[in-house]
């Protein structure tokens, strides 16, 4: 997936994005050891995979794509806030994949 997807870099995370091939979205998380701990590389698993299920799946699916994307967590991502996190894939989405009004 690293290969053949587009990657953005956020200021905590590299997201890279591809069409699936299957019938719906699907989204992975990448988080490297860098020195930290288990329980502090778990904190990060986590919390990247709760704003990827409430946050980035709906968010495809309300705009009708069925893309893979896959979140690796830099090293800055161990000192950032939930909510920055949050923020950062949330407009990552917008940017990406604007609504469209009708």
């Amino acid at each position: 997936m690293f290969a053949r997807g587009k990657r953005s870099r956020t200021a905590h995370l590299d997201v890279y994005d591809s069409p699936s091939p299957f019938a719906r979205s699907r989204v992975g998380v990448v988080v490297p050891r860098h020195g930290r701990r288990v329980v502090d590389r778990n904190l990060l698993k986590r919390r990247l995979r709760e704003i990827l299920r409430t946050e980035i799946l709906p968010g495809l699916a309300e705009r009708g794509d069925l893309h893979d994307v896959l979140v690796r967590a830099r090293r800055e991502a161990y000192s950032a806030l939930h909510r920055d996190l949050q923020a950062e894939l949330r407009e990552w989405l917008d940017r990406r994949w604007p609504l469209v009004s009708s």
